[in-house]
């Protein structure tokens, strides 16, 4: 490992540090490394040794060389952008919450480019426009031609069609409800989706195909965070258009009947899996309900228990569905982990390396191995 330049290492170690709100006894604690050696560290008084070069890329979930190198971005300015934009809405625990997601998108970039698992399906190249509700539509009609769907054809599961795209799309828990989901185009990774698990099975879907609806008309924005307070706006209107075409296309909306109860609501909202109040805004959208319908038919909920999560089939255990839910409110999608174990099962990293993929410790592996229904291999 070449020697840092002392100022700039410095200086990326203090901007890291109070991008994410740490102050140097937190770091220390954290990392183990004593919080005057840190402060030489910022000043440019101390050089690093290798040890401590790493312990701090690992922390902060970056390459090494960011630390060391000009040539070595790392995901920090995207995360620099993100928090100077939109600093006010996320929290500590976001802001590691977004480290990590980015730090997934990276992983998994080597991943399908190592596995030879690489984009099937060409994101279509949608004429620009002004944001309006016709060019949602359009749209969404083009990337479900794209995707191979017919037109009386329910969507399947948008987590899957994303990443047909070569999308990278996460869930993550975050603690501030009003952020729904946010987009990234990154140098490393290309394109990225960050949905909010804190919300429930179904809006999490109309999210990402809201967040689709960014990386196929707004590729100049290198950021959107998606916010409840902006959901007027013009870009978010076409957002909503798009993720409601998308997942509801008016020829399938047609076919179905025209005498609504609280009970077909809930019916069809689960066909369609989105809440019986974006059920009920597509049917007004084709004139096949009066205002008075829709209004009373926004009031109506699809029970939490009849929700279905693509990542949580009903066959599973109540242990299992709990401690799996606790790995994918972290970010760890089954697709995601299938890759880690499979680059893993061909040699192609470690076991050290596979837990740092999986953000977990070396011991957590075999029970989380089994959790997803994955095997080690004898003697691992």
């Amino acid at each position: 490992m070449m020697p840092p330049d002392l100022v700039l290492f410095g200086s990326k170690l203090k901007g890291y540090r109070e991008q994410f709100q740490l102050t140097p006894r937190e770091l220390a604690a954290s990392t183990g490394i004593p919080h005057t050696t840190l402060a030489a560290f910022e000043q440019g008084k101390a050089s690093p040794s290798g040890d401590e070069v790493l312990i701090l890329s690992d922390f902060f979930k970056c390459d090494y060389q960011f630390f060391i190198s000009n040539e070595k971005t790392g995901p920090f300015e995207e995360t620099d952008l993100l928090f100077r934009r939109y600093g006010e809405e996320f929290r500590k625990e976001d802001r590691w919450a977004v480290q990590e997601f980015l730090y997934l998108c990276a992983c998994e970039e080597f991943l399908v480019h190592e596995l030879g698992k690489r984009a099937s399906t060409a994101i279509p190249r949608i004429p620009k426009g002004s944001h309006n509700r016709t060019q949602g539509m359009r749209a969404a009609a083009s990337m479900r031609k794209a995707l191979g769907y017919k037109p009386g054809e329910l969507q399947k599961n948008i987590y899957s069609d994303l990443r047909k795209l070569g999308i990278h799309i996460f869930r993550r828990r975050l603690g501030n409800s009003n952020i729904s989901g946010l987009t990234l185009k990154t140098p490393h990774a290309g394109n990225c989706i960050l949905i909010n698990y804190d919300e429930d099975p179904y809006r999490q879907r109309f999210s990402a195909a809201h967040e689709a609806c960014h990386v196929l008309l707004d590729s100049e924005e290198e950021i959107i965070v998606s916010l409840a307070k902006n959901r007027n706006s013009d870009m978010e209107a076409r957002a909503n258009y798009f993720a409601s075409y998308y997942l509801m296309p008016p020829e399938i909306i047609k076919s179905i009947p025209s005498k609504w109860s609280d009970q077909e609501a809930i019916r069809w909202a689960n066909e369609f899996q989105v809440s019986a109040h974006a059920l009920s805004i597509a049917l007004r959208r084709e004139r096949l309900i009066s205002p008075e319908e829709q209004k009373s038919l926004l009031s109506v909920r699809v029970p939490k228990n009849m929700k279905r999560d693509p990542e949580l089939p009903p066959d599973l255990t109540d242990l299992v569905r709990s401690r799996k839910e606790h790995f994918l409110e972290r970010g760890l999608s089954g697709y995601y982990v299938d890759l880690c174990f499979d680059a893993f099962e061909q040699d192609m990293i470690s076991r050290g390396r596979l837990a740092e993929m999986l953000l977990a410790e070396p011991s957590e592996i075999t029970d989380l191995a089994a959790i997803f229904g994955r095997r080690l291999k004898h003697g691992d």
